[in-house]
């Protein structure tokens, strides 16, 4: 059965195709820079990469340059022959617990839920849409991001504001990333002797976007991610946590009179961006950050929030077990890792330092008299969404 994973984003359509219950990856691959006359269109298949440039201009001519190009591989021999299709969804809400078939009424809750991820889930939404519409016989599927974390303690996912304006509009911590948490915590309960059930666990996904959560017992228990995406640690371009008084005073002094235009800086102008001066990326930062204090001090205050955070989890489970580093930084910078893991020598870690130059690999890195393991996980992300989806295509194909 074929189930295509889509990830979405407002520039770029991210896609894999699998081949279930094998999981086995058929082909994937993405579109950069969407809505240029110079996208950006990548595909993998059967051990080869094809690349092009062309003018992609609209999200409908994304799709059917993806399904296109599987029909003229014949990869697929029609759009049909793909079962269903499994969207990454940042916010579910409390309407969303978990993964669901999207209904017409289940797309409009989408869409009502973009306040709480205003760069994501109309985006997404959208996509839903135009695949339902080329795809009409497919199943649909929405894979929350937030699903993960909505079971966590009242007392981590309440802000401490009028206890009415949660009850009223919902105004709670609801985190991201809950789909790639969810994934490494399935791995860990494998890698690790004994499973995870029994253990405290924190789980770093360092990405452009990034978040830490705490993992008790097999269950989420904290997020540092809140009511949007943009809170918690020093992401890339976001500022993460800041005290939300400080808006109103740069606005004055900015000359800023749109709420919006204030938010548009915190998650696309400010993060490593705005400290280093030099890029959002963080291989960039680390090229020159001998020789640039702005970098050097952008890396110390990403590797210093993700420090506090961890420590404040540790604190919050009365220990901790399993640490765990995946995405584009936790899984190829092995030195953000160790600077990470040096922080805590006084609880026992020890480092595997011949495991910790391994980049993209699942692998332990700390050494076996460590009192506290630590493991790079590569996420797979769309391996989860594929295997939520196929449970619904089985069950309705049966």
């Amino acid at each position: 059965m074929k189930i295509m994973a889509i990830n979405a984003g407002s520039s770029t359509l991210k896609w894999k195709l699998f081949e279930m219950p094998e999981k086995k990856t058929i082909a994937s691959g993405m579109i950069d820079r969407l809505g240029s006359p110079k996208s950006v269109f990548k595909l993998k298949y059967n051990g080869e990469k094809f690349e092009r440039e062309e003018a992609i201009e609209s999200n409908e001519i994304a799709v059917l340059s993806v399904l296109d190009a599987l029909k003229d591989r014949d990869i697929i021999q029609r759009f049909e022959d793909i079962v269903a299709f499994g969207h990454r969804v940042v916010a579910g809400g409390e309407e969303f617990k978990k993964s669901e078939i999207v209904t017409e009424e289940n797309l409009d809750k989408i869409l009502q839920l973009s306040e709480y991820a205003p760069l994501h889930n109309k985006i997404e939404a959208y996509y839903i849409d135009v695949f339902k519409k080329l795809v009409p016989k497919a199943i649909q599927v929405a894979v929350f991001d937030s699903s993960f974390f909505a079971d966590i303690p009242e007392v981590n996912y309440l802000y401490s504001v009028d206890l009415d304006n949660y009850k009223e509009f919902k105004a709670r911590r609801y985190g991201a990333h809950g789909t790639s948490h969810r994934y490494i915590a399935q791995r860990l309960n494998e890698l690790v002797d004994g499973g995870i059930e029994d253990k405290n666990v924190i789980v770093m996904h360092l990405g452009s976007g990034a978040s830490i959560s705490a993992i008790k017992h097999g269950k989420a228990f904290d997020i540092s991610m809140g009511f949007t995406p943009l809170s918690g640690i020093t992401m890339s371009t976001r500022s993460g946590d800041i005290d939300v008084s400080i808006l109103p005073y740069l606005m004055k002094k900015l000359g800023l009179t749109d709420i919006d235009d204030m938010i548009e800086i915190l998650n696309h102008k400010s993060g490593l961006l705005g400290i280093s001066g030099v890029s959002a990326d963080m291989r960039d930062i680390e090229a020159v950050q001998d020789t640039n204090d702005r970098a050097k001090l952008a890396l110390d205050i990403f590797r210093n929030r993700i420090v506090k955070y961890i420590g404040s989890y540790i604190a919050e489970m009365g220990g901790v077990d399993v640490l765990a580093f995946t995405a584009g930084v936790g899984e190829n910078s092995p030195e953000v890792r160790e600077d990470i893991l040096d922080s805590f020598n006084y609880l026992g870690v020890k480092i595997d330092t011949e495991n910790n130059k391994l980049r993209g690999k699942e692998v332990r890195i700390t050494t076996d008299d460590s009192k506290i393991a630590a493991y790079t996980v590569p996420t797979d992300e769309e391996l989860m969404i594929a295997q939520d989806t196929y449970g619904f295509a089985e069950l309705l194909n049966k």
